[in-house]
């Protein structure tokens, strides 16, 4: 997560339902880190050379700009109704949705939105700007999807990299924000697994194999306990697929939280594979964490 003092939390908006529940998400999140939130409309018409002004004689309301601040003092009303005391601004930015997001991520300490919209965000859907905002932004991304609850785990996706030792450091950070369990998983398949049906050779030793896939969960989970005493952390490596792994993990969850490499660079749980899988699957929000520089 962003450091910086007073770094916000950044959340996109465009007027759809997907966008409501990315406001509330984000404000509560706000309000669990003490950030302020910034309420942020990618407002793309004027790239396209379309009149965004209201005609003359036009009814009051008229005009796309209206229609932008409309939208965006009602996402800042929800925000405030969510989580009330919150410091909260909202502002228009000329540009895509993607690029005005990651535009705003050097300086967030999280971006949140939707995944899937409309308007503004008219590309909003997993897939196009979810993903391309998750997959460049300086800072963590939290997609609104699945069910947002009050209760049970964190989850973070260790593959022992890394990456995920990034990512297990912010769903620490994230658990004891909540004050709420960290469950760690760590899925596995064979290293001579083929593909579909996970044909195994016909001689190995399971019990080495999984011994040495435990090493890697304790690996990424050491001095946890350190720096986060308040949160208890349970443990789960199982021989399944990541995605499977973490989808059924999101069933009760109040997060799941993966990494991605940095600028794009890819290798293990990345963009494309497990987070890309869980935007599509997940039954609770997702983070995705870019790995540090």
């Amino acid at each position: 997560m962003n450091s910086a003092n007073g770094a916000a939390v950044v959340v996109g908006v465009d007027g759809s339902e997907s966008a409501s529940r990315a406001v509330r998400l984000a404000a509560r999140e706000a309000g669990r880190r003490n950030r302020p939130l910034r309420v942020v409309h990618g407002f793309i018409w004027p790239l396209l050379r379309v009149p965004v002004s209201a005609p003359a004689q036009a009814p009051p309301g008229a005009g796309l700009r209206h229609q932008a601040e409309q939208l965006v003092g009602d996402a800042v009303a929800v925000a405030e109704a969510e989580c009330p005391g919150l410091r909260i601004t909202g502002e228009i930015i000329d540009g895509e949705a993607a690029a005005v997001l990651l535009g705003e991520s050097p300086s967030a300490a999280l971006v949140v939105l939707g995944d899937r919209g409309l308007g503004g965000f008219a590309a909003l859907v997993v897939g196009s700007v979810a993903v391309q905002v998750a997959s460049y932004a300086d800072c963590p991304v939290l997609i609104a999807r699945g069910t947002a609850r009050d209760t049970g785990p964190v989850v973070v996706g260790v593959d022992g990299s890394a990456l995920s030792r990034a990512a297990v450091e912010f769903a620490a950070g994230t658990a004891s924000s909540r004050g709420a369990r960290l469950h760690a998983v760590h899925a596995y398949t064979h290293p001579s697994s083929t593909g579909p049906g996970d044909m195994q050779p016909l001689v190995y030793d399971e019990d080495q194999l999984r011994g040495e896939e435990d090493r890697v969960l304790t690996e990424a989970l050491t001095g946890i306990a350190e720096r986060w005493p308040d949160v208890p952390v349970t443990r789960e490596v199982t021989h399944a697929r990541p995605v499977k792994a973490l989808t059924a993990a999101s069933r009760d969850a109040q997060l799941v939280v993966v990494g991605r490499q940095g600028r794009g660079e890819l290798s293990g749980l990345l963009l494309g594979s497990v987070s890309q899988g869980l935007l599509h699957r997940a039954d609770c929000p997702v983070a995705v964490v870019r790995a540090p520089d």
